[in-house]
């Protein structure tokens, strides 16, 4: 095992764990441009490091790349927004039409 291999994992490891608030918080909003882009590179690092023998590495940056995958599903504004919130059986305060009255 390549000391380097650990190293990526930590940093991967270290984006789970901040990354974590993001998806669980039902009010946060995080742009496309960011969310995809993020996860493109994420599965795009995994596959690397996986044709390097850097199993470690492969494995955290995919995780990194499906949490992303996740806020952009959950977190980012889409006509979905709303609908995949956990737990929720009503229309999120996002989706719910503004009286101007």
């Amino acid at each position: 095992m390549m000391w380097q291999d650990l190293i990526f994992l930590a940093g991967s490891v270290f984006s789970l764990v901040v990354l974590v608030p993001t998806l669980r918080d039902s009010m946060a909003n995080v742009p496309l441009g960011t969310t995809l882009p993020s996860a493109t590179i994420g599965v795009v690092y995994g596959t690397t490091f996986f044709t390097l023998g850097m199993t470690l590495s492969a494995v955290g940056s995919l995780l990194t790349g499906v949490m992303w995958s996740l806020i952009a599903l959950l977190r980012s504004p889409h006509r979905f927004s709303g609908r995949f919130d956990a737990g929720s059986e009503s229309p999120s305060p996002r989706s719910a039409p503004q009286n101007a009255d």
